[in-house]
């Protein structure tokens, strides 16, 4: 929602600024300066990235315009998971949970939580460190290291979209150049008309210049630092999970192990102490 109404004073302000200024919207309206700078900029994004990123950026649109799928529920559930496997384990020994790691989609402790089944990289990520533990005999801080390996890994690829729109953002007002200077070669080659005419060239020759800055700083840009705050929400809950798991190999207890990975979460959707503390028990 912020996006939209963000959209709306962008554009607002510019254009109800330049109509108060006694512009003409018209003259704004050159189809093929458009073609051109937003074309090649589109062009240019699917020659630079690789077909898994371009569908991955695409696939963040919904999120981009109506916020992220991360949320104090989601946090909720991914401490509620945590604690379930962990006190099943304490209760009847760490084989008990294999069948669940094994298959978090048919598991009966995942399938209470259907947001955490439908992110499928943070259930296996959850899965496999179990799995881990059960099946070996690692340290935690050797699991730690290892842990610490794949988030990297995994906020990598979440950032891949973000500074891919951020590269075409930085491509955006060189793209306007071109418009800008294959609209003076036209006016160049109109030279000997009418004023008018060659006015109306060099006009849309300056609106390229104006439509790659604007795009790139009003729309594109402000994109992709939005896509780097879903990449960096979504890994704080890889985070959590790291320090549940840590803390729990370390001897404590489910729920202070939990609550090691409530206090990694960002303050503004953290569960407080109590809400975790109301959701555990009630299993």
């Amino acid at each position: 929602m912020l996006f939209l109404i963000g959209l709306s004073i962008v554009f607002g302000s510019v254009l109800y600024g330049y109509v108060m200024s006694h512009g003409n919207l018209l003259a704004l309206w050159q189809p093929f300066e458009i073609l051109i700078i937003v074309g090649a900029a589109f062009g240019a994004f699917l020659i630079s990235n690789p077909w898994h990123v371009v569908k991955h950026c695409f696939r963040m649109t919904p999120q981009i315009i109506m916020g992220s799928k991360v949320n104090k529920a989601l946090h909720m559930d991914v401490l509620g998971l945590l604690y379930d496997i962990l006190n099943k384990a304490r209760r009847e020994g760490i084989m008990a949970i294999e069948a669940d790691v094994e298959s978090p989609s048919s598991s009966a402790l995942f399938s209470r939580y259907p947001a955490i089944q439908a992110n499928e990289e943070l259930a296996h990520f959850i899965a496999d460190y179990f799995r881990i533990i059960a099946a070996g005999n690692l340290t935690s801080f050797e699991l730690e290291a290892l842990m610490d390996q794949e988030i990297e890994a995994r906020m990598h690829e979440l950032e891949t979209p973000a500074n891919a729109v951020g590269r075409v953002a930085d491509a955006l007002p060189g793209f306007g150049i071109v418009a800008a200077v294959l609209g003076i070669v036209i006016t160049m080659g109109a030279i000997d008309g009418e004023i008018a005419a060659i006015g109306a060239h060099v006009a849309a020759a300056l609106v390229g210049t104006f439509m790659g800055v604007f795009l790139a700083y009003g729309i594109v840009g402000p994109v992709s630092a939005v896509l780097h705050h879903l990449a960096e929400e979504e890994i704080k809950l890889y985070e959590a999970v790291k320090s549940c798991v840590i803390a729990s190999l370390n001897g404590l207890p489910p729920q202070l192990a939990v609550e090691f990975g409530r206090k990694s979460l960002f303050t503004r959707d953290r569960p407080t102490f109590t809400e975790v503390e109301s959701k555990v028990r009630s299993r």
